[in-house]
């Protein structure tokens, strides 16, 4: 077991270390991962041969026929997994001096977060894919297993770890073009704080609903931080709050609207 308090206000200099730690402190010692054949499908039954395996007889159907039938399968592989990070300029929030496993920007937990979870496919020899984007599709990789490969999609992790960015979200248009670009059934996991400048918010559901539709399993981290974007904890003293992305500002008491902020935050989350 590894202690993580020994690595939380260390500059991240090694994103693979890092993640390495972060699965061998949380995650080992689980038998499998909850995430091993997702991509199996049920095809077909078929009679049951005397010799063969019992592991896939439907014992329901059994209950219902009294004859043995077998469950079927389309394919057999392993999972398929694709990784997507908003890498706008609100995912840059907040402003740290230095990149630590306790005081990380947003795109920063992004980063982490989707390294450790390459490296638990690693080690069940899964595929990883990943994509990158704002304003643009700043970058995009197929779902491979090879090593290689693996520490591809860990350069553009440290890449973004290192980066800063001045561009607006566009999460509804590229979801779009990813659930066109994938055509085998696959595991998303989305990074974003769901900040969107140009549309309305149906277009992000629907965007992520074509996902569902292609029979993807998406699954959506709402990355914000928590002590000012959650609980809006500010002093009591004018602040001039400018959206990083429009430029628009507006002057107030933090305090004066702390409450209502909170509240229709949370509506919205639960919504």
């Amino acid at each position: 077991m590894v202690n993580l308090s020994e690595i939380q206000s260390s500059e991240i200099k090694n994103l693979d270390i890092l993640a390495k730690q972060v699965v061998e402190g949380f995650i080992t010692g689980m038998h499998k991962s909850p995430f091993h054949g997702f991509s199996v499908e049920f095809s077909e039954h078929k009679l049951y041969n005397n010799g063969e395996s019992t592991r896939h007889i439907d014992w329901k159907l059994f209950a219902k026929t009294e004859k043995l039938y077998i469950k079927k399968y389309e394919e057999e592989t392993n999972l398929r997994c694709h990784i997507i990070i908003d890498n706008s300029a609100s995912m840059h929030y907040p402003v740290v001096k230095k990149q630590s496993f306790d005081n990380l920007t947003k795109v920063g937990f992004a980063a982490v977060a989707a390294a450790s979870l390459m490296e638990i496919l690693k080690r069940q020899r899964d595929a990883v894919g990943l994509s990158i984007y704002s304003d643009s599709y700043e970058y995009y990789a197929p779902e491979k297993g090879s090593e290689r490969h693996r520490k591809m999609l860990l350069h553009q992790l440290e890449q973004l770890l290192a980066s800063s960015s001045s561009k607006t979200t566009e999460t509804y248009q590229y979801l779009h073009e990813i659930a066109e670009k994938m055509h085998r059934r696959s595991l998303i996991f989305l990074f974003t704080d769901m900040f969107q400048t140009n549309k309305e918010n149906e277009a992000l559901f629907e965007a992520l609903r074509h996902l569902k539709y292609n029979k993807h399993e998406v699954v959506l981290f709402h990355v914000f931080d928590g002590k000012t974007e959650f609980n809006f904890n500010f002093d009591n003293s004018p602040k001039k709050f400018v959206d990083v992305e429009t430029g628009e500002e507006i002057n107030i008491y933090a305090e004066n609207i702390q409450d209502k902020y909170k509240t229709l935050l949370k509506i919205s989350l639960k919504n």
